[in-house]
């Protein structure tokens, strides 16, 4: 599917964005030069009338993206929470890709519904809605469960949308080839591993089983936290096409009118939306990767409650503690810190000079500290970051893009709510106690009781595999070494033992 007639498809994105009027829309929000305006519409002009019609009723850019499937509407409510980015206008226009794209009939939504749980709907639920949310993969129905009366939401994935969006991300695998080829310095920013990334990411939105696992371990993660709530999910009335969960009352998170008329604080909902991201991201490695104003509501008693778990980010608690020490860096000004957690983990070469490094990263920090609330942004700091770490040679991290994206995205919610909002004030509190619990002295016992329990594990195997190994070596290297094998054996075993009374000690430490 990745060869070269998805051109096709390249081609006819350009001509879709020429054909909506979109094209100069797009231009105009990221504030494009006059070279790459000249060049865009000289490629696209004479392939307009290949360009998809799209919605005559909708804005331009949001007409665009609908025509051209699911993958664009997802980049699309991305920009829609960047008003800093693309503009107030623009991002309004696309938020109506969040949740109000055109929804398919409730007769096909009934017919997946009964096909998928095996049992006619009448049987299932005593009242099944219109279509209330309409996104790019599925739509949801507000219905009452037959035999409960409970009211719940039933999320029904599109018609052929795996087909769709497989059109879609073959053609980005393309562009992506097509970038390696062409433009040898964006080889480092690694553009397949990225599309790869994104690829696997959105096919767990296609299964709506690993949506009610994902749910189900984030509700577990998040039970304790103050403000934030979940619907739980009806396995009964769950499977690959359907899932069917609590249904939850509340005001949209994008409505700052409707959220004022309820009474809520939006100065605080913004700083505890950051801080709950940010305590899921560090304390539990796993976050919700999709939090845009369409998947948020406010409950009547304040709560935020967060919707669609299609998109979850899970990083290593490795990588936590970089990415928390970067930060933890940036807070407290520690620019040589903040460049040697990048040389100890390997983000940048070796033999690049890491006090220049340093310095280059404090051109990167003290303008932005210098700012008033309203313009310290998160994306103006990845984007001077990109700039450093080229010059640099670092590499894309592909484990952090969906990170960095949701942060952007959980950063242009919050402003949305107050844009005098200060992310370095509110990330501080978060960050600082990560730091005091996962670098400190406790964090080395606990570090060394998992490892001791490993070895504990491995213990009565150990003899074995160092006997294994150093029969392998020896058939290639002189017999001499089999006294030293058997002395090696035995201090595996040693080393087993050794292990155990370790996790006694720290278990008692602690």
């Amino acid at each position: 599917m990745r060869g070269p007639h998805n051109i096709w498809r390249l081609v006819r994105t350009g001509a879709t964005l020429e054909r909506t009027g979109a094209m100069n829309v797009v231009l105009d929000a990221f504030e494009a030069p006059a070279p790459v305006r000249f060049l865009a519409r000289t490629l696209a002009l004479p392939f307009k009338f290949l360009g998809y019609k799209g919605d005559p009723n909708l804005p331009a850019a949001t007409r665009a993206l609908t025509a051209l499937g699911p993958a664009y509407i997802k980049f699309g409510q991305v920009l829609s929470t960047r008003p800093d980015v693309v503009g107030e206008d623009m991002a309004l226009q696309l938020r109506i890709l969040q949740d109000k794209l055109p929804p398919f009939d409730i007769e096909t939504a009934k017919a997946s519904v009964e096909k998928e749980l095996g049992a006619p709907i009448d049987t299932i639920f005593s009242e099944f809605s219109e279509p209330v949310a309409a996104a790019s993969i599925a739509q949801v129905h507000r219905a009452r469960l037959a035999h409960t009366g409970e009211d719940v939401a039933v999320k029904v994935l599109r018609p052929g949308v795996e087909r769709a969006f497989r059109k879609d991300v073959d053609a980005f695998y393309l562009a992506a080839r097509m970038v390696e080829l062409f433009s040898p310095g964006s080889r480092r920013l690694r553009p397949m591993d990225v599309i790869e990334h994104f690829d696997g990411v959105v096919r767990g939105e296609l299964d709506l089983r690993l949506e009610s696992s994902a749910a189900s371990e984030f509700a577990h993660n998040t039970k304790d936290d103050s403000g934030f709530d979940l619907p739980q999910i009806k396995w009964d009335y769950s499977g690959r096409r359907v899932m069917t969960l609590t249904w939850a009352e509340g005001v949209p998170m994008g409505d700052n009118a409707a959220i004022d008329a309820a009474g809520h604080d939006r100065v605080e909902l913004s700083e505890r939306i950051l801080a709950l991201f940010l305590q899921h991201a560090l304390r539990d490695g796993y976050f919700h990767g999709d939090m845009h104003q369409g998947n948020l509501k406010v409950a009547p008693n304040g709560d935020i409650i967060a919707l669609d778990f299609g998109i979850m980010g899970h990083i290593d608690e490795y990588t936590r503690r970089v990415y928390a020490e970067i930060l933890y860096g940036f807070i407290r000004k520690d620019y040589k810190r903040v460049a040697e957690v990048h040389f100890e983990a390997g983000y940048v070469p070796a033999d690049k000079d890491i006090d220049e490094f340093a310095r280059a990263l404090r051109a990167v920090g003290e303008p932005i500290f210098g700012m008033d609330a309203s313009r310290i942004s998160m994306a103006r700091l990845l984007s001077y970051l990109f700039e450093v770490t080229e010059r640099f040679g670092m590499e894309t991290r592909t484990e952090l893009i969906l990170l960095q994206r949701t942060m952007v995205v959980v950063e242009g919610v919050a402003r949305s709510l107050n844009p005098q909002m200060n992310i370095w004030q509110v990330a501080a509190p978060v960050v600082t106690d990560y730091i005091s619990k996962s670098i400190g002295p406790k964090a080395v016992v606990s570090d060394l009781a998992r490892t001791a329990r490993v070895l504990s594990r491995f213990g009565p195997r150990l003899p074995a595999l160092v006997e294994a190994a150093l029969i392998r070596q020896a058939e290639t290297h002189e017999p001499a070494r089999r006294p030293f094998r058997r002395w090696l054996a035995l201090s595996a075993v040693g080393g087993a033992a050794s292990a155990t009374a370790l996790i006694m000690l720290v278990e008692a430490l602690t």
